[in-house]
């Protein structure tokens, strides 16, 4: 499923107009996205956490030259899937 038949998905289980239904999504994306980018943690309970990660500086091998390569340390997004997309996925 893409994003454009989520919309559709939503608009016709919510019986609302697929512009809202986009409206929702994206306002919701955005908000989850800005809370991530300040550093907090958004939990939707028994769906998941979502939340920022920080990666350390590593050194690694480039398997085409061999030579050593320093990846900097940065911040990654990391999700958590709750009990109930766990239990859903496994049935």
């Amino acid at each position: 499923m893409n994003k454009a038949e989520l919309i559709k998905e939503i608009a016709q289980k919510a019986g609302i107009a697929v512009s809202d239904a986009r409206r929702g999504l994206d306002t919701t994306l955005m908000i989850i996205i800005g809370t991530v980018k300040k550093g907090e943690k958004l939990t939707l309970s028994g769906f998941g956490t979502f939340e920022a990660a920080a990666r350390k500086e590593r050194q690694v091998r480039n398997p085409m030259s061999g030579k050593k390569i320093t990846i900097a340390a940065r911040k990654v997004p990391k999700f958590k899937p709750g009990k109930i997309l766990r239990e859903a996925v496994n049935l």
